[in-house]
């Protein structure tokens, strides 16, 4: 049996752009899905904190540096540049495995720049 697991968070980006004429998924900064250690054509589950969509896509890497949070296709319907989004890339595991899981988390700017990245096992709740 395997179970569904979030294995990493990209917290509060910005969205830059909406294509709608482009084929389909969400087009991130190289170094954020690095950071994230998400991989490219990943499924990721994107959430708005702006109007409560949830969509769910895969990773293309963008350009390096350049802060991209692009929705291509159908989610540039639900999701505008200016809306802040948290992204969240899952993963499957054995029930074994799980005692090892640490979700990273990445922290961004208004610019989509890296601020903080850590580990999940780091954050307390209050």
């Amino acid at each position: 049996m395997l179970i569904r697991v979030c294995m990493s968070k990209i917290h509060r980006a910005t969205v830059t752009q909406a294509d709608l004429n482009y084929i389909g998924s969400i087009t991130i900064d190289e170094d954020i899905v690095e950071a994230s250690g998400m991989r490219p054509f990943q499924y990721v589950n994107i959430t708005s904190l702006s109007n409560g969509t949830f969509w769910q896509t895969y990773v293309v890497p963008g350009e390096r540096g350049s802060g991209v949070i692009c929705l291509n296709g159908s989610p540039a319907r639900h999701f505008q540049p200016g809306d802040k989004i948290i992204i969240l890339a899952e993963a499957w595991l054995e029930p074994k495995e799980l005692p090892e899981l640490d979700p990273i988390i990445v922290f961004v700017d208004e610019k989509n720049k890296i601020t903080e990245v850590r580990h999940h096992h780091e954050i307390k709740n209050s």
